[in-house]
């Protein structure tokens, strides 16, 4: 079976929106990781250096390859990222192999047979 890690990174305000679309569209489960930082073209603003900017998560799901696409397409629609700077962006990585999921494989398999 074919996987592919979906990263999100969002404001923690939509941490529960984004997993819930996810897991609507095949997610078998997530791992959150939160307080991360970034910048992208505009520098966030701070206050006599102290960052002003919101609280961010950063979001991992391990799916099975054929699903990444749709849920990409679900965590901009439920994280809306496609309004304005600063919204979050999400991607995926193709994942060579993996151990562990020996719990998560059925369900996979079973999902995947129901969408063929």
């Amino acid at each position: 079976m074919k996987l592919a890690l979906v990263v999100a990174l969002v404001g923690d305000d939509k941490t529960t929106d984004v997993i819930d679309a996810a897991r609507a569209g095949g997610a078998t489960g997530d791992t959150i990781i939160g307080g991360v930082r970034g910048e992208g073209l505009q520098p966030e603003k701070t206050f006599l250096g102290l960052d002003l900017s919101s609280r961010r998560d950063m979001i991992l799901f391990l799916v099975a390859e054929s699903r990444a696409r749709d849920i990409l397409e679900r965590i901009a629609e439920a994280g809306d990222m496609n309004r304005e700077h600063g919204d979050g962006v999400a991607f995926q990585i193709t994942i060579e192999d993996a151990v562990g999921l020996s719990t998560q494989l059925p369900r996979l398999m079973e999902e995947l047979e129901e969408a063929i």
